[in-house]
């Protein structure tokens, strides 16, 4: 591996969360000498405030659930509440583990970590605490801030990162935006006994999945008592002393004790010095072309600050791409429809590739089919008492080009259902595999045979 000459480095990557790090780790594999410069965490938002924690608290709220609903399946379980300081003890183990286990990685693979907040001062130099660290290439890896639209986080209104942190369960809470965010909260609180309601401007809740996954959804938060409104926005959120009103622009009001602001996340790019260096910068995003170059020769974006899914995931795709293309490995480009999407509420919604609406606009109405199939006829769903659907999205006559699955667990499905998409498979292709009985994961199987014209376990 070359090594970092004084502050002179192959590659200057500004930024340790999904992209940075793992840009990083692939650069130091092909030899590279890199300088990884983090302001906080190492692992970044998604490790410390957004991936990890949110599905530990989705864990406990799971168990709280069991504990509850013990009796149906002939166990004598009570729910007696929520201990939140032991919730957040559980989460905090997770993330400390975890932490370890990256710093470990971080540091045997040779890694010049530095800590402080860095801008960029050329397009090779990034300034760090007064020290300047130049890189043959920078990487701009800066990530994701909580969106606020404008309302002033404090006191009863919160954002994630704050919800995160709870030492108590509201009573009564207001979720502003109904995306995964919002209702992966919702579940949350609902599970530990809050009274929710959301509040989505677009006319269905998750309104970026497709219509079949929107629909079961809301069917389900129906059936679990957690309150939404869609097609409306908020008109204002005024603080009292013992509360939170807020007022819809249709005049309705609501009363509650807190209000999490969810509506998405935003660039985090401000007073870095990307533009001045000539980075273009759009409304705090930085454009790059889709071999992840940004117009400045030299320099690269990575992961959240780059327009398009905000995904930990596509952050490591990113950081691994553009590692190997400093590197000369001409590596092949990442493309947002193939990656899979996963929201972790009660139940799960899992996809990858595009909707049918965005099939038909693609292919055109008479050039696409679909298939649903209904986990009621899935043996291991009904075992884990849960409703939902596996719907595929194939091109006439050719390849399937969308998978979307809502139900319990569906996350751990998306694998497959990733490998079918960006395979190109052919229904044909998924049916000749046999897919085990009983597991959910056989959903997926019986939903091919059925677009493959052979349906078992479902009408045709």
């Amino acid at each position: 591996m070359a090594d970092g000459a004084g502050n002179t480095f192959d590659i200057v990557i500004l930024g340790g969360g999904s992209g940075g790090y793992a840009c990083a780790l692939r650069a130091v594999q092909l030899g590279k000498s890199v300088a990884l410069i983090e302001k906080s965490k190492l692992g970044g938002t998604c490790l410390h405030w957004g991936c990890i924690p949110t599905k530990a608290l989705l864990h406990s709220a799971e168990v709280a659930d069991l504990a509850r609903e013990g009796e149906a399946f002939g166990i004598k379980s009570t729910f007696d509440g929520i201990d939140m300081a032991q919730v957040n003890k559980y989460k905090d183990g997770v993330i400390d583990r975890l932490y370890k286990g990256l710093q470990g990685l971080i540091k045997s693979g040779g890694i010049t970590v530095v800590e402080g907040e860095g801008k960029l001062v050329s397009k090779d130099t990034v300034e760090v605490n007064g020290q300047r660290y130049t890189g043959t290439n920078v990487v701009l890896a800066t990530g994701s801030v909580s969106r606020t639209l404008g309302l002033e986080i404090g006191g009863r209104v919160i954002t994630s990162t704050e919800a995160l942190t709870m030492t108590e369960v509201p009573e009564k809470v207001v979720i502003i935006g109904g995306s995964v965010i919002g209702v992966e909260f919702a579940s949350v609180w609902k599970s530990f006994g809050a009274d929710v309601t959301i509040i989505e401007g677009l006319p269905t809740l998750v309104p970026l999945e497709d219509p079949a996954l929107s629909k079961g959804l809301e069917r389900a938060f129906r059936k679990r008592k957690i309150n939404f409104k869609t097609g409306v926005k908020f008109d204002s959120v005024k603080q009292t002393d013992n509360g939170v009103t807020v007022t819809l622009e249709n005049g309705d009001t609501i009363e509650t004790d807190l209000v999490l602001v969810a509506v998405g996340r935003g660039p985090n790019s401000a007073g870095m010095g990307y533009e001045e260096v000539g980075v273009t910068v759009d409304r705090g995003w930085v454009p790059t072309n889709e071999r992840l170059a940004t117009n400045v020769e030299g320099v690269f974006a990575v992961g959240d600050l780059v327009p398009g899914l905000q995904l930990a995931h596509r952050g490591f795709a990113h950081g691994i791409f553009v590692a190997e293309e400093i590197a000369g490995l001409n590596p092949q480009v990442v493309v947002d429809s193939g990656i899979p999407r996963v929201t972790y509420c009660e139940p799960e919604i899992a996809s990858v590739g595009i909707t049918e609406p965005q099939a038909r606009e693609k292919y055109g109405d008479d050039n696409v089919e679909t298939v649903e199939y209904n986990l009621g006829g899935n043996g291991k769903s009904q075992i884990l008492g849960t409703a939902g659907t596996v719907k595929l999205v194939r091109e006439k006559d050719g390849p399937i080009v969308g998978v979307h699955m809502l139900g319990s667990r569906f996350g751990e499905q998306v694998g497959e259902a990733s490998l079918m998409v960006n395979w190109e498979a052919y229904p044909e292709d998924v049916a000749q595999f046999i897919h085990a009985h009983p597991t959910q994961n056989e959903a997926l199987g019986e939903a091919a045979l059925a677009l493959a014209g052979k349906p078992l376990h479902s009408h045709a």
